[in-house]
């Protein structure tokens, strides 16, 4: 099975230079719908499902490959390899803008700009780095998952996206999330949750755009901003915009932010 079959890639647009977009824990290529459109007349845009989600290849699933966050950017290599990606645009979402930097960084020139929706390098505090949880919170959060996935899914979620006045939304990102395999989704989480790639962020070379909303509880704006410091020359812009998918909350907003940034 070729690369471009498991993780289920889709191409659009007619530009000379490709936007590859990227989705977070719990969801799918489907995130994106309110936004890739809008760059399909300038850019060759790609869309795909990471290895045990949306209509990935589930049998390709590897628990030692993806134990860590560097066996889901090797697929966004290969992906790029197999695009023949120069000079791309990466756009990752949650998990996924630290995929894309690991990615930028280990094939060094496939990626000219990063673009980073709620990023987060390490979710647990660490001394003076507040990454939003205790240690123990993430257990517990791991643990519920194991536990009872469709109720974590049923709780969690309408926190994640915020938004309450659009319980709709909250619906959404609830389906997706019960829709993933719930062996997949708990080991997924916990290389998301545990993962730590601060180091990582001095090495990315891109030109790099960190997007970052109000109450976010997964990614804070002190997460973002720690982001920002640590990519040299990067940008961060504050959306107006709640939550933590912006991309289905407020996609004319990221939409805006991209095209001031490209």
């Amino acid at each position: 099975m070729s690369v471009l079959e498991r993780n289920n890639v889709i191409e659009a647009g007619a530009g000379s230079r490709s936007m590859i977009f990227a989705h977070g824990f719990g969801c799918d290529q489907n995130m994106w719908r309110y936004v890739e459109p809008a760059f399909r007349d300038r850019y060759r845009t790609v869309l795909f499902d990471h290895v045990g989600a949306g209509r990935s290849e589930l049998s390709a699933y590897q628990p030692d490959k993806y134990s860590d966050l560097d066996g889901y950017a090797s697929d966004v290599v290969e992906i790029g390899r197999a695009l023949a990606f120069e000079d791309a645009i990466f756009v990752g979402h949650s998990v996924s803008s630290m995929i894309g930097a690991l990615a930028s960084i280990m094939e060094p020139g496939m990626f000219g700009k990063l673009v980073m929706v709620g990023p987060s390098p390490r979710y647990i505090d660490d001394g003076e780095y507040v990454g939003g949880f205790s240690a123990s919170q993430i257990e517990e959060l791991l643990a519920s998952l194991a536990d009872n996935h469709l109720g974590w899914s049923a709780s969690m979620a309408p926190a994640i996206m915020a938004n309450p006045d659009r319980p709709e939304l909250g619906e959404e990102l609830t389906n997706s999330f019960c829709r993933t395999d719930p062996d997949i989704a708990r080991h997924f989480a916990r290389t998301t949750f545990t993962s730590d790639n601060r180091a990582d962020l001095k090495k990315v070379k891109a030109d790099t755009l960190i997007l970052q909303t109000r109450d976010d509880i997964i990614a804070s704006e002190e997460v973002g901003e720690f982001v920002h410091r640590e990519i040299k020359g990067s940008r961060i812009v504050y959306l107006d915009a709640s939550g933590h998918c912006p991309n289905l909350s407020a996609p004319a907003t990221v939409i805006a932010a991209m095209n001031e940034f490209l």
